[in-house]
């Protein structure tokens, strides 16, 4: 599911341009909980995604893909309440960044509580932020990847 997902994102990077960019109400969290679990922040039935956390269910590793803005490489500072971690930052195709946390770290734990995950590769900082609605798919989601 992930790879068809992502083969869209990269075959429309025009889609996800400011002037072509969805209205914020057409976004949304998507659970897919087919091997591999995907959580996904995208515009459904689009190629429109601006976040996806991927993982094999038991695994307790969950991939994260910031599509779009910088490609950023090197070590990720990643924040959530009062923990953080550090993981190994690449470029995602398409653009943006990819990584990855394990589903039993504090501060995977952490963003099960309130929805907001930072990233910070250099000078490059992102949020992820899933709202309280969608609360149960992200803690769904981590309970399919834990092993």
């Amino acid at each position: 599911m992930i790879a068809i997902l992502a083969a869209l994102a990269v075959l429309a990077p025009g889609a996800q341009s400011a002037a072509a960019a969805p209205a914020e109400a057409a976004w949304t969290w998507t659970l897919y909980p087919d091997t591999p679990v995907v959580l996904a922040n995208e515009v459904p039935d689009t190629a429109n995604l601006r976040t996806t956390l991927e993982c094999d269910p038991g695994s307790s590793v969950a991939r994260l893909t910031l599509y779009g803005g910088e490609t950023g490489t090197g070590m990720a500072r990643v924040t959530a309440g009062e923990a953080s971690a550090v993981a190994q930052a690449e470029a995602a195709r398409g653009g943006g960044l990819k990584l990855a946390l394990r589903t039993d770290h504090p501060v995977f734990t952490a963003f099960g509580v309130d929805g907001r995950l930072g990233v910070a590769v250099g000078d490059q900082r992102r949020t992820v932020e899933v709202p309280a609605a969608h609360l149960a798919k992200l803690r769904r989601f981590a309970e399919l990847c834990s092993g």
